[in-house]
Formats: structure tokens, sequence, C-alpha cells
């Protein structure tokens, strides 16, 4: 016995004769509850007023999990209640992965199908499809790369689609028929999934055809307004495209509007104009970071040209040793190493350093750079024994981290 709600996706309750009961789990002679597969969740409802938890294929039969056992019994006619709330909201969902499977059709170079999923959680359910909230996901497999630009396109076309009220037809064909069809979109799964002699295969007239055995409506604007929320890479090579549906997408997209013009008004612009407004934020903040890149160099400079005039001989070298405000380690080994290269590079080298060792400002940091006199990773690690972190580098550069001292502090140990 096999489920019929595929078949009859509109029907809601329905009577039927108790096949067997073994505690909670019951099978009917018919059923018209969904039960998990493809992609879609299992239907909920009740059975003669007992609620029915789970829907599953078991070999032959569909098993109905109930909240607790029964008292009805084997030959018993019971009366079977499918939830319309939870019903309907996969009927639309589904039916609107298909519509944005047939959308990348029309934008997505070699198109292939990963695969779907309805994620649905009902609220107090109030008998109505608004009390189902949810995501849907479709997996493409594309050469495409789907920017934003083509996502807002899926979307697009997936409305249009909604709009011009295509009817959405089933049928079961022959096994062989339906695989050689180039038109129909199988993935993997479907394929493998198939052990009968035909395939139900759904067609959205005149936009996509696709195996499918779940629940949907009759004519694509039954679906509602479809709103993508977002991509990932699940892996594979696959995209993912994630969607809402009905109430969710209407609450999403005026959740955007809402944003946009808030956005708006605060740049004081119109909506239509924010993508130039922020192109002007954009420059006018890469301006200021090249001004105060330029102050803190000049900053810096100044910094050094003190310490230049502030060198100790030490183990047999001019050593360079102070703070420089602004700078991480990796900005540090830069300063400590060009100023070793302009040491070189002097006549006489009189006053050039042939060790450079700088401290961040908050005493975090150290980078000591060298001309190969002095090893320069031996200083640092006798920085670290004394005040806690951890570096290491090569004989000319090293860096260290995390220590746990004052900058002065560290810079008078370098300087003893």
């Amino acid at each position: 016995m096999t489920s019929l709600a595929s078949a009859e996706p509109e029907v809601r309750t329905f009577t039927a004769t108790v096949e067997s009961v073994d505690d909670r789990s019951v099978v009917l002679d018919e059923t018209y509850f969904y039960a998990e597969g493809g992609g879609q969740p299992a239907d909920r409802g009740t059975i003669d007023g007992i609620a029915v938890t789970d829907v599953q294929h078991h070999q032959d039969e569909v098993v109905h999990t109930l909240a607790e056992a029964p008292d009805f019994e084997v030959g018993d006619t019971v009366e079977g209640a499918v939830d319309d709330a939870f019903r309907t909201y996969c009927m639309r969902a589904h039916t609107a992965s298909h519509l944005l499977y047939g959308a990348g059709r029309r934008v997505l170079d070699d198109l292939g199908y990963g695969g779907f999923d309805i994620s649905a959680s009902p609220a107090d359910t109030d008998g109505s499809a608004d009390a189902v909230e949810g995501k849907v996901r479709v997996d493409f497999s594309t050469s495409t790369d789907i920017d934003d630009a083509t996502l807002v396109e899926l979307e697009r076309l997936t409305n249009r689609a909604v709009w011009e009220s295509y009817a959405v037809t089933w049928e079961q064909l022959p096994r062989e028929k339906a695989l050689d069809r180039e038109d129909v979109a199988f993935n993997t799964k479907t394929e493998e999934g198939i052990t009968g002699d035909t395939v139900r295969v759904v067609t959205i007239e005149d936009w996509d055809v696709a195996a499918c055995g779940g629940t949907h409506v009759r004519t694509t604007r039954e679906v509602g307004p479809v709103t993508v929320l977002e991509r990932s890479n699940p892996g594979e090579g696959l995209t993912r495209v994630e969607f809402t549906v009905g109430v969710p997408a209407i609450d999403g997209r005026a959740e955007d509007r809402e944003r946009s013009m808030t956005a708006a008004s605060a740049l004081d612009t119109r909506v239509a104009d924010l993508p130039e407004a922020v192109a002007r934020l954009q420059d006018e903040r890469d301006d200021l970071q090249r001004e105060l890149d330029d102050l803190r160099n000049e900053l810096v400079d100044a910094r050094l040209a003190e310490l230049r005039e502030d060198t100790v001989e030490k183990d047999g070298a001019r050593w360079l040793v102070g703070t420089l405000p602004g700078l991480d380690a990796n900005g540090l080994a830069d300063r400590a190493q060009s100023v070793v290269s302009e040491s070189s590079d002097e006549a006489d080298g009189a006053s050039g350093a042939g060790v450079v060792a700088l401290v961040g400002a908050d005493g975090q940091y150290l980078a000591v750079a060298t001309t190969g006199e002095v090893d320069a990773g031996d200083v640092v690690e006798d920085v670290t024994e004394k005040f806690g972190g951890g570096g290491g580098g090569s004989p000319t550069v090293a860096q260290a981290g995390g220590l746990g001292a004052d900058a002065d502090a560290v810079v008078a140990f370098l300087r003893e």
C-alpha cells in the first residue's frame, strides 16, 4: 500500500480500515498522509483524534507513528485528518522548488539537479498555512557562478512564473521513457531510487519537468511570493540556494524594504540611489584610509628618527631599540628590516644599526631584524624567557607576541 497524497494532494480527511497495530505504529488499507521522502517531510495530523508524529515508508507499507498507543484494533474503521496548514505549506514549497529549478534552466550553464529539502516549523497552528514557517533549499550543479545578480534574477524569474499561473500536472510514465527524456530533471538519488516500472513526472506548463513524488499545487499562482534568502556551498561542486514562500516571504521582503528605507534615510538619499550613495561612501572611506596611512607613516618615520639618535653599543653591534606605535607584529618586522637595510646601505655605516628591535606601544609585540652579527632569534628567545609569550624566526628576522610586560620594561631589557 502506498500513500495517495501525491496523487490527490487536496484531500485532508478520509476514512480507512486498520490493517495492523503495533504499539504506536499503525498501518491503514489506504492513506492520504504523505510519508517522508524526496526532501519533503512527513505530514502531520491525526488518526481518530490521536496526533500523528511521523509517517514513513517501510517495505511496501506506509507506517504512521502516533503520539500514543491507540484504542482501535485491526479491522476497525478510523478517521484520518491531515494537518491543512502543514500540507498546504509543503505543496507550495515543493512546487516553488520546481519553479526555482526552471528559473535555473534559463540562467545557469551545465545545469544539474543536486537535491532539495523542505524545513518547516509550525507555530501554534491556527488552521492556516500562515502558521508554518521554514526554509526550502535547492542544490544546483552548474558551471555558472551564482553571484548576487544571478540570485536576484533567479528570484525574479521564479516570481514571474508564479504570476503567470502555469498549470501543474503529474503523471506516471514508463521508467525507461522517463529516463530517456532530456527535459526531465533527475538527481542521482532519484534515479537510484527508482525500483518500479513507472516514474512519476511533474510538469509545470512551459516551465519545468521533473521526476518527483511530492505534493504540489495545481497552478503556480497558488505558490504565492517567493523570496530568495542566500546561497552557500554544501560541497561536491554544488551551489545551494535557500528561499521562503508565502507569508514568511512577504514578511522577509517587507523587512528588507524597511532596512533599505532606513539606510537611504540615514544617507539622505532615495532607495533607488543607494548604490551610488554607498559607492561615494566607499570612495570617501578609501581616501580617509590613505590619509590615515600617510599620517601613521609620518608618525612612525618621526619616531624612528628619534630612535636613530639614541642607539646603544651592545655585543659588538649598534642597537636601535624603542617603541613604535600603531603597528602589529608584521608591521614592526617590516619597519625593522627596512631600517637594517638602510643601515647596510650607508656609506660609512657609522650611524647605522646592526640590530633593530622594535616593540609595539602596548608591549604585546616585538620584532627584531639584524645584519647577521647578532642572531635575531636569540634576541627574541631572551625576551620571551624574561617576559613570557612566544615567537621565533631566522637569524636575521624574528618576531614575538603575547609579551606579558610593559613596553618600556621590554625596551629597557633590550638596551641593557
